[in-house]
């Protein structure tokens, strides 16, 4: 049995004027809100899910980006059936990407207050006894472990393809957004998740405002999200910040 000491925050931030970013926290939907809780993922439950996505897009159409795919990510997980493989696990989660690529892209295509919107996406899942990374974009997954950050995702952005001197704020892949391909990572932990790791999801709100060794150091004193947010406006705050930090304790 797995247990999740989770806490979550996403927040504005201090300069824009509304908050394109979502997160996820099992079967909760969270948008200038914050949560702690405890998830206890035994033999009755198939799924247990985190995940942020960070929207762009005109006229506020990043907020619709950003719920609309973890909205139905929410209701997708939920009905999974139990006992797939990796293999099986893995083609489901890429036809649910396709789909939700589909619906947003097109939903940009025929409302022009709409166009172009997008969204990143990166989860952490618990499936049938398994533990799986997904990333869509440069919104990130880190471990904490024995005291030591790494980061776990790999950013599709220009800055990543090119060279630290790229902008940070071009991303290459996305889930709509107008991009000729979108494509998702999606893979089971090569090594096994261990007791007490911990990992911790964010937008670019945050790696943008503080550095990796900041963040460690809040891990390491037991920071929650709301710390890291509070560091990431410490640090100007410019974009929305969203937060997932998740302690796993096997039992």
């Amino acid at each position: 049995m797995s247990v999740f000491l989770v806490t979550a925050s996403s927040q504005m931030g201090l300069v824009r004027k509304n908050n394109e970013d979502m997160i996820l926290v099992d079967d909760k939907l969270l948008r200038d809100d914050e949560i702690e809780s405890t998830i206890i993922d035994d033999s009755n439950k198939t799924t247990t899910i985190f995940a942020v996505a960070d929207g762009m897009g005109g006229h506020q159409a990043g907020e619709v980006a950003s719920g609309d795919v973890l909205h139905s990510l929410q209701y997708f997980v939920q009905d999974l059936p139990a006992g797939m493989s990796v293999s099986e696990f893995t083609e489901v989660m890429m036809k649910w990407f396709d789909n939700i690529n589909m619906t947003i892209d097109t939903k940009g295509r025929i409302n022009q207050e709409m166009a172009f919107m997008g969204t990143t996406l990166v989860g952490f899942i618990h499936y049938n006894g398994r533990f799986y990374w997904m990333n869509c974009g440069d919104s990130r997954l880190y471990r904490l472990r024995d005291g030591e950050l790494t980061q776990v995702s790999t950013d599709h952005s220009l800055r990543n393809a090119m060279g630290s001197e790229e902008p940070s704020n071009i991303i290459l892949n996305c889930i709509g957004g107008g991009c000729q391909t979108s494509y998702l990572d999606i893979c089971e932990f090569q090594e096994e998740v261990r007791n007490d790791d911990v990992y911790m999801l964010c937008s670019d709100g945050l790696n943008d405002m503080i550095g990796d060794q900041d963040i460690e150091t809040i891990l390491n004193l037991q920071g929650t999200a709301s710390a890291l947010i509070h560091a990431a406006y410490e640090g100007g705050g410019s974009d929305n910040v969203s937060v997932i930090v998740v302690k796993v304790e096997m039992i």
